[in-house]
């Protein structure tokens, strides 16, 4: 029996997701599960919008990984995977303003509140090093 093309794309996006879930980054797949887990998150909270562009596997994933090894992390870590999670990356969108819809993209909030935010335009012309090291200074200023 054939593949479906939707069959073919999960299959295909399927180790994009595993590359965060694998570090202990919880995915929000609906707006209702944006909604239960952002608002109330507290403490530090990083949210990375994932996706299948080649910035996103080659800087931003590898970036947030070497990231997370840092002594200091964000309590809470969700992922949102724009283009497939349509729905729940738009929920997740309406806390990141006034920053406009970019993928991928990277978001530190503390208590609520957006701290730190990373476009996609200082993702893509930076190096996966780079981007952990900018993260990893935002974690020592506001992760405890």
């Amino acid at each position: 029996m054939a593949m479906s093309f939707d069959q073919y794309m999960r299959d295909m996006i399927q180790p994009m997701r595993d590359e965060l879930t694998s570090l202990g980054i919880r995915e929000l797949r609906t707006p209702e599960e944006v909604e239960e887990n952002l608002p109330n998150a507290t403490g530090t909270t990083l949210v990375v919008i994932n996706s299948v562009c080649g910035c996103a596997a080659g800087q931003c994933r590898p970036g947030v990984a070497q990231a997370l090894q840092h002594e200091k992390t964000p309590n809470n870590l969700f992922t949102v995977f724009a283009g497939q999670d349509k729905e729940a990356t738009a929920q997740a969108r309406e806390y990141f303003a006034p920053y406009p819809p970019s993928s991928p993209s990277i978001a530190l909030f503390k208590d609520g509140e957006l701290v730190h935010f990373i476009e996609r335009h200082g993702i893509e012309d930076r190096s996966a090093g780079e981007i952990a090291e900018e993260l990893t200074q935002k974690f020592d200023e506001f992760c405890g």
